[in-house]
């Protein structure tokens, strides 16, 4: 069956850095595009970014550009999201889901269960 397994979540000081990892199984992971979201509390879940298949097209939402880079080692079924300068706002949990950008969320069937992303002084 289709596995997402999140890591790498931590507490961090605002202008931080911090690398989420999320390792795939249980499908061809190499065939499909992947994407990052996350979920403030008491706010909706929010798309981050995306990465196609061959990991040569990546998307992003207005608020990380720049700061958030999307990537995926297809030999080691994990797709990355290398986060840079960042800022209070961005605390949520963070999820990995298995679609590009262009799928809407209530269409992705499988989710991980998120890795929590703290950022304060």
């Amino acid at each position: 069956q289709v596995q997402l397994v999140e890591s790498g979540g931590d507490w961090v000081q605002p202008g931080g850095s911090l690398r989420v990892s999320c390792a795939a199984s249980g499908f061809t992971f190499s065939n499909y595009a992947m994407s990052w979201y996350r979920q403030a509390p008491e706010k909706e879940r929010e798309l981050v970014a995306s990465v196609s298949q061959s990991g040569s097209i990546t998307n992003y939402a207005d608020s990380v550009k720049g700061r958030f880079t999307i990537s995926r080692d297809n030999a080691k079924n994990t797709v990355y999201l290398a986060m840079n300068g960042l800022k209070p706002e961005d605390t949520a949990v963070y999820f990995c889901t298995v679609g590009g950008w262009d799928m809407i969320e209530n269409r992705r069937a499988y989710w991980g269960q998120g890795t929590q992303v703290t950022v304060s002084s």
